[in-house]
């Protein structure tokens, strides 16, 4: 998998995580453990597109 396929799945799983984390927010009663763990996730991809993208 070349550098950008592999960014652009990473930016896939990112926006799922954004649109997860979006639902989370909005329900009557949000589980802050979710929304911290799914924030976390969020972050580490974040960093990891960061890396390949300057590598």
């Amino acid at each position: 998998m070349g550098a950008a396929a592999h960014i652009n799945a990473l930016s896939e799983k990112h926006a799922i995580l954004e649109q997860r984390i979006d639902e989370e927010e909005h329900r009557p009663a949000p589980d802050e453990v979710v929304l911290h763990e799914l924030k976390r996730e969020k972050l580490r991809l974040k960093d990891e597109i960061e890396r390949f993208r300057h590598s």
